[in-house]
């Protein structure tokens, strides 16, 4: 009786894991390739060309275009041809930092305005253009006679610092303040009734 003839080998291009093996090399590929192709994709968006500050109106001249790749995020940022006119910043953008779309409103929807404050006194070094500060009081009682001092505004922003000229003067300096219009009444009062006026830096952002 003679042997039954051996089963032949089956080709391995034949075996399914095999060929689950190419589908997936093939499904990465693709995957990574369509990655790269997202992160090579640029689009225009605005830029600060300075540091802008809280209540400022955006000008084209403030700002710059610059291609970046943002993939999911670019309705975060303000496109050129997207800013209105009059739009104003809610919060400082710093300079050469994306505009994002939630730190610009219209002049109609500002919530804030300026008040400029004299100090008699230098302001530190790092109260500039941006700096978020307390401004503090002494309430003046009498000529000369000042209360404990306390906090007039928690939370301002600095739009402009002038130092005064001349050698007697340099000790002194004007703060313009970006302030929510519920501080202005106070603010106000405090300079017409002569209290001594403090800017403190925070340290926030």
């Amino acid at each position: 009786m003679s042997a039954s003839p051996a089963p032949r080998p089956r080709a391995f291009w034949t075996d399914a894991r095999f060929l689950l093996g190419i589908v997936l090399v093939v499904v990465s590929v693709a995957g990574v390739w369509s990655v790269v192709a997202i992160a090579r994709q640029t689009v225009p968006v605005l830029a600060a060309g300075r540091t802008i500050t809280v209540g400022e109106t955006l000008e084209a001249h403030d700002l710059r275009v610059v291609d970046v790749s943002l993939a999911s995020l670019r309705e975060a940022y303000l496109a050129p041809g997207e800013l209105e006119p009059g739009a104003v910043a809610v919060r400082t953008i710093g300079d050469g930092e994306l505009v994002p779309t939630g730190a610009v409103v219209g002049h109609a929807d500002l919530e804030v305005t300026t008040v400029v404050v004299s100090l008699g006194h230098a302001v530190p070094a790092s109260v500039a253009a941006g700096s978020r500060v307390e401004v503090w009081h002494a309430p003046q009682q009498e000529r000369g006679v000042f209360d404990e001092p306390r906090i007039l505004v928690a939370d301002a922003t600095v739009r402009d610092v002038r130092v005064a000229d001349g050698v007697m003067a340099q000790a002194t300096a004007d703060v313009e303040l970006v302030v929510d219009r519920s501080d202005v009444a106070p603010t106000l009062a405090a300079i017409a009734r002569g209290d001594a006026i403090s800017v403190i830096p925070t340290g926030a952002p």
